[in-house]
Formats: structure tokens, C-alpha cells, sequence
């Protein structure tokens, strides 16, 4: 037997000890799989908000939040209004309201319902529709994103009934914000009726000119409104969703700390107790020459090959779990498995072998090949 599948072999001689020491590390492992993936998802999610064609700033009442869906706060004329202000495009008024209905599971709970003009439908990213635009005016149509029609099992031609109202879903829609694509878009007049928010919007779409400078356009329009319009880029909302997500980083970070000290605790634990039984063993090894540095070789990599199997048995816990927990949930946007996850979760199990075994390492190392064939 060489020397390399000897130490494969000799941690798995106790498997029920072996397999608890995999379990539990596997655990740690598979937590900081899964926290990686659902972040990195969430991230890429967020960029699609600077998606090209869609608008690049947000105006909202002061105070308001540009996600809400709480109904009208301002006059729908305040669209028009802006487009005189230097570097305005296009505008779009955009009324948000939460539908209840049974079987959703979308963003924020409920249905998101955003009434819009058909024709700016471009300004929220919505380029392509697997079907067609809803009418404006008072028609029951209105299209649904591909998260809200899957969680909805709802496709082209379905109806739909919201506010005690029969809708047809005339067309589905993707435009990879898990945001947008958790709702519905109808008319802007249908749903102010709907809502009683008769001439009033949430939110103003603004699309600025090619040439123009999105901070500055951001800026012009809150000086000609103090106090009263604020202003976001999609560059900020993208920002501060992720430095919200830096704290799902932030628990990730603690989470691999307090599975090195786990792990390690755990594997010095079960090195100990196989130098222990095979005290006779290595003093047999002693006594035909095996050096002092060959035996410490031996026992570390023996340690290492635990917490590196234990590595891939958590990699694999944790992309089924984001997997098969996304599938129930139906959340809307897609987790990213990176090599950086691969490689800080195998990272973390080498370091554990390391820590955990270094003491039983030198402890057999240090053995003397009599006492130890005296051992009984």
C-alpha cells in the first residue's frame, strides 16, 4: 500500500466517527455555500436595474420609497411637468398597488400591480413580451412577469381576478429584475379607478437624454422641487440593495469563523482518539524506520482528507438546499454558484484539517517506538 491511499484510507477505518466529523463540519460548509450563492443571485439581480433603455431615475415623494406599494402620493401631471426640466427624455407615471391572491409568492408578499402607459413600458426594462401589450383605457387585461405567472401557474389567455376584478393575462414577460418580475403591469387608468387613485401616481419613471449627466438630471429635478420629489438613480437603489446584502456577506464571514472553530475542535477531537487506538500501529512504524516528520505528514493529511470530504458533502447540501428552497418559495431571481464560493468553502476545510490536526500530528510524531509497543 503506498503511502497516499494510506492516508486516504485510515480516516474512514471508524466510519461512524468519520461520518459524524463530515456531518458536522459539512453543515458549516453547506451554510456558507448557500449564503454565497442567494447573494451573488441577489447581486446580479440588482445590476439589471442599469439595464440599457430602461429609465435611470426614480421620483417619488420626499419620504417615499420607490419599491412601496401603498397607492397614489403624486399628481400625474407631475410626468408632463418633467420633461421640461434640461436632460429629461421621457417620462412615465407609474401607479403601485398590492393585490392579495391566492397561491402568490412573489416579492414583498402578494401580487405587485403597477398601472402604466403601454407604451412606456420600455422604461421598466419590459423590451419583450411573450404575447401581447395590454390596452389602455378601461380593458381587463394586463401582463404578468414569468416569477409571478410560474408562482401564479398562469399563462397567455389566463384570467386572473384582482381588486373583485376578471382580468386576461394578454402577455408574459422577463426582464431579470426579480423585482419587476415578481408583478403585474395594467393600465395606469384601470388601476387608479380600481384603487380610487384617481390622477395620482407612486412613482415617475424619467429616461434621460444620451448626453446628459444622470447625477446632475437627479439634481435639477429635486431643485425645482425642494422638499417636495426625491430623486434616485438606479445606480443608488442598486447600491443600497447590495450594501444590504453586505450584511448577509457580513454573516457569511462569521459563520466560516465559527466553523473553523467548530470544525477544528471537532477534528482535534477525532485525531486524538485515532492516534490513541493506533498507538501500537505507529510505534510499529517507528521501529522499521518511518521518520518523526513522516509519521506528523501522515496523521495531518489524514485530517486534511477528512475536512476536504466534508468540503464537497457541504458544497453539495448547500446548492441543493438554495436549489429546492428557491423552487418552494418561487423566488424570482437565480443564485450563483462562483468559483469563489468553491474555493473559500475548500479553503475553510483545509484550514480546519490544518488546525485540527497539527496537535494529534506532533503528538504521534513524538511518540517513542518502545512505549509505544508496549502500549496495550
Amino acid at each position: 500500500m503506498s503511502f497516499l491511499s494510506l492516508m486516504v484510507k485510515n480516516p474512514f477505518r471508524n466510519r461512524t466517527r468519520a461520518a459524524l466529523a463530515i456531518v458536522g463540519i459539512a453543515i458549516g460548509i453547506a451554510t456558507i455555500v448557500a449564503l454565497g450563492m442567494v447573494t451573488g443571485g441577489l447581486q446580479s439581480a440588482t445590476t439589471s436595474t442599469l439595464k440599457a433603455g430602461a429609465a435611470e431615475i426614480a421620483v417619488t415623494q420626499t419620504g417615499a420609497n420607490a419599491f412601496e406599494s401603498g397607492g397614489g402620493t403624486l399628481n400625474d401631471t407631475l410626468a408632463t411637468d418633467l420633461q421640461n426640466i434640461t436632460g429629461v427624455k421621457d417620462t412615465a407615471g407609474i401607479l403601485r398597488a398590492n393585490a392579495n391572491i391566492t397561491g402568490a409568492s412573489t416579492f414583498g408578499g402578494g401580487l405587485s400591480v403597477n398601472g402604466m402607459d403601454s407604451s412606456k413600458l420600455s422604461l421598466e426594462g419590459i423590451d419583450s413580451i411573450n404575447g401581447t401589450i395590454y390596452s389602455n383605457g378601461s380593458a381587463n387585461q394586463l401582463i404578468l412577469g414569468t416569477t409571478a405567472a410560474q408562482s401564479l401557474n398562469k399563462t397567455v389567455g389566463s384570467t386572473i381576478n384582482l381588486f373583485g376584478t376578471d382580468f386576461t393575462v394578454t402577455g408574459i414577460y422577463q426582464t431579470g429584475n426579480f423585482i419587476t418580475d415578481s408583478g403585474a403591469f395594467m393600465s395606469l387608468n384601470t388601476l387608479q379607478n380600481l384603487t380610487s387613485n384617481s390622477g395620482k401616481v407612486s412613482v415617475i419613471a424619467v429616461k434621460v437624454t444620451d448626453n446628459a449627466n444622470v447625477t446632475d438630471v437627479s439634481q435639477a429635478i429635486q431643485n425645482a422641487y425642494p422638499n417636495q420629489l426625491t430623486a434616485t438613480t438606479a445606480a443608488d437603489q442598486a447600491n443600497r440593495i447590495n450594501q444590504g446584502l453586505g450584511f448577509i456577506n457580513t454573516a457569511s464571514t462569521a459563520i466560516s469563523l465559527l466553523a473553523i472553530i467548530i470544525g477544528g475542535i471537532g477534528i482535534i477531537n477525532v485525531m486524538i482518539m485515532s492516534v490513541f487506538e493506533r498507538t501500537r500501529e505507529i510505534g510499529v512504524l517507528k521501529a522499521v524506520g518511518w521518520k518523526s516528520r513522516r509519521i506528523l505528514t501522515m496523521i495531518l493529511g489524514e485530517s486534511i482528507i477528512l475536512t476536504l470530504t466534508a468540503a464537497v458533502v457541504g458544497i453539495i447540501m448547500g446548492v441543493v438546499g438554495v436549489e429546492v428552497l428557491l423552487a418552494v418559495t418561487g423566488a424570482g431571481f437565480k443564485p450563483e454558484l462562483t468559483l469563489n464560493i468553491l474555493l473559500r468553502a475548500l479553503g475553510i476545510a483545509f484550514l480546519v484539517g490544518i488546525i485540527g490536526g497539527l496537535y494529534p500530528a506532533y503528538r504521534a510524531s513524538r511518540l517513542a517506538p518502545t512505549e509505544a509497543l508496549r502500549y496495550e
